[in-house]
């Protein structure tokens, strides 16, 4: 059975606040309104969650509670889980970091406000009516995997020799974005004269037998999707990558910090932190229906040195450059 954290505080009435918004009416459980957070994988940007909360004036065990439901990598949970916390009669949901648990949140209610983080169009997975004017009960954070696919292509484009095909590791069990994931990382590596060999794990086995296939065909590169399972697994990617000698690029700078060779993305927790914001604005009166899908102005290239060194790379100066952060 999964560990599930399931923590409640009752004190005095922190505000009414959300009950200022109809869609909220009535969601409010004892003294204080409550927040049901709904992760795909660990609880890890929790805490940069609640820092964004308190910057509206909430403060977990004070003003306010939070459900929490983590899936721990198994998507199948979320619609189990989303359906406990509207039970609870939250006062908005948080669904993060990955549109299965922004969707199955949206699949529960339709009147219960949501804020999402996750990394695909939410407006192609009907979440929002538009990034502008979302026009329902959601709204949240956008952390742009797809349009960052081509650049992190790019970037890996300038260690692997051009003879050699790139490889690309995706999650089947999240087929609300598979065929964009395809198309958009396809297209940028045909922009590059490159193959591109699609490898599909969905499990630690899965994982393994991914990185023989890469092995088998010679791929030159990896490219790890930004999906939440493979950050829950990155241990392991990037212990096999180490294994094998790919050099592999990675959304989270997590995988870097960890030794993985580069990363280049949006700051994780900065994104949790503004999730907080808007579930803060919310509870205060804010209708999510006119609070526009914010997107990361700022990314973040990290390069690992001592991983270059073990894998006999010599970074070229024009990235290190470009670089915000090197590990040396």
């Amino acid at each position: 059975m999964l560990d599930m954290r399931r923590r409640e505080f009752i004190t005095l009435l922190g505000g009414a606040a959300a009950a200022a918004w109809p869609l909220a009416a009535g969601a409010q459980q004892a003294s204080m309104p409550i927040i049901g957070f709904l992760s795909s994988i660990s609880l890890e940007g929790a805490a940069a969650f609640r820092q964004g909360l308190s910057e509206s004036g909430y403060l977990e065990g004070r003003n306010v509670s939070i459900q929490y439901r983590e899936a721990d990598g198994n998507y199948d949970q979320l619609t189990e889980f989303a359906a406990e916390l509207v039970a609870l009669r939250v006062s908005l949901i948080v669904a993060s970091p990955s549109s299965p648990a922004a969707l199955a949140a949206k699949k529960a209610t339709s009147t219960i406000p949501i804020v999402f983080l996750i990394g695909a169009d939410p407006v192609r997975l009907g979440l929002v009516e538009s990034y502008n004017r979302p026009g329902a009960n959601a709204t949240g954070i956008v952390f742009l995997s797809d349009e960052l696919a081509a650049k992190r292509v790019e970037l890996l484009n300038e260690l692997v020799p051009p003879a050699l095909p790139l490889a690309l590791l995706t999650n089947p069990t999240n087929p609300n974005i598979a065929k964009v994931i395809r198309d958009t990382q396809e297209a940028a590596t045909r922009a590059f004269g490159r193959e591109l060999i699609v490898i599909t794990a969905n499990s630690k086995s899965e994982i393994e037998t991914g990185f023989e296939t890469m092995v088998r065909r010679r791929a030159g590169g990896l490219l790890v999707w930004q999906e939440a399972y493979f950050t829950l697994e990155r241990a392991l990617i990037v212990g096999l990558a180490a294994h094998h000698a790919i050099p592999s690029i990675y959304g989270p700078r997590l995988f870097t910090e960890i030794g993985g060779l580069m990363s280049y993305g949006a700051n994780r927790d900065d994104l949790y932190r503004q999730t907080g914001v808007y579930a803060g604005k919310i509870l205060h009166g804010a209708n999510p229906r006119e609070l526009p899908v914010m997107q990361p102005t700022r990314f973040e290239l990290m390069i690992n040195l001592k991983t270059a060194k073990a894998l006999g790379l010599e970074i070229p100066p024009k990235l290190l450059a470009l670089a915000d952060e090197v590990i040396e």
